[in-house]
């Protein structure tokens, strides 16, 4: 287990699912602190929007998720990004937002292959049109 910089742990599923993730088996992946440890929370599978994986985070609890975007570009090529998504609602509890904010930086590092990072406190500024203007 990799140990965070906030004394976090990181699960070593965390890694191997996202190498996964990279070779295209899931769409996205939603972590949680629970405990000490970062861990694996959601699998969406290759067929799974981003809808759905909107719909997979809580309202009210912060969460870490990377989602593989799949978009044409303005000169019509195929290709997809991987983005490192920070979730961190207004109605969340003020220590859950400080543990997953201090904890961030050093989870995401142990995710190799991070392409953009979004930081979401309503679900209005992670909408696709966002996403994928940030993918562009």
């Amino acid at each position: 287990m990799a140990n965070a910089a906030s004394g976090m742990a990181v699960e070593d599923n965390c890694k191997l699912k996202f190498l996964e993730l990279k070779k295209r088996n899931f769409r996205f992946i939603i972590f949680r602190i629970d405990g000490q440890q970062v861990v694996v929370e959601k699998l969406g599978n290759p067929q799974e929007t981003y809808d759905d994986f909107t719909a997979s985070l809580p309202a009210d609890e912060c969460r870490y998720a990377v989602f593989d975007l799949d978009f044409t570009t303005n000169e019509n090529c195929q290709k997809s990004k991987i983005f490192f998504i920070a979730w961190s609602p207004d109605s969340s509890r003020v220590r859950m937002k400080m543990v997953y904010a201090s904890s961030k930086d050093r989870f995401k590092r142990e995710l190799d292959g991070i392409q953009v990072e979004l930081q979401a406190t309503d679900p209005s500024e992670m909408s696709f049109d966002i996403i994928k203007s940030r993918a562009l």
